[in-house]
């Protein structure tokens, strides 16, 4: 009897139930169990569409890391745009982005950290904090500031927020209508103060 062929439907729901269970546990108090239920099949089935939860995580944090950091890839590499415009077209794509996943952080940064050099060797980061047209146009306008400094500065002034959402919701400094509209701020805000920054 020939083996059932794997249902591509099915494959995804266990992926999404990963992404949902990963996102909200991490990875060590995740157990294979967890995503069964929360993708209703039972664990002999997912097994079978994926052998590890090893496995099955390596999938769900390669697309999270470049969900968050492959968004910028094409925007510092592109020859066409200025600095500011640049700097406003990050802001842009990440806090669209991490609006409509605000999870995402924290899951990937508390990750990342338990395993830098996958995360690395994944996006080539090297390259880009050294090659990229971007800090190309940093070292032009300024050659006495490291460009990691700006760098570092626009991800963790767009990135920040969303990481501190729970703590800013659960003290009633902020609710999450308020929350938006911060962030919504910020897009024009971090441009205003990226340009101080570069012109001191």
């Amino acid at each position: 009897m020939a083996p059932k062929s794997k249902d591509a439907s099915t494959e995804e729901r266990i992926k999404e139930a990963a992404r949902t269970v990963f996102t909200q546990k991490g990875y060590s108090a995740t157990r294979t169990r967890d995503i069964a239920e929360e993708a209703g099949i039972n664990l002999a089935l997912l097994n079978y569409y994926f052998r590890s939860k090893e496995k099955l995580f390596e999938l769900v944090m390669a697309e999270k890391i470049r969900e968050l950091f492959g968004v910028i890839t094409p925007i510092i590499n592109d020859s066409k745009t200025s600095l500011e415009e640049k700097v406003a077209l990050i802001v842009e794509a990440y806090i669209t982005m991490l609006s409509q996943n605000p999870g995402l952080p924290l899951f990937v940064l508390s990750e990342i950290r338990n395993n830098p050099e996958h995360f690395a060797n994944n996006l080539q980061v090297g390259k880009l904090l050294t090659e990229s047209y971007f800090v190309k146009q940093l070292l032009e306008k300024r050659p006495d500031v490291f460009p990691l400094h700006y760098i570092v500065n626009i991800l963790s002034m767009s990135i920040f927020p969303f990481i501190v959402k729970p703590v800013l919701e659960s003290t009633g400094v902020i609710n999450a209508k308020q929350l938006n509209a911060f962030t919504e701020e910020r897009k024009t805000l971090i441009v205003k103060w990226f340009k101080a920054m570069i012109d001191s």
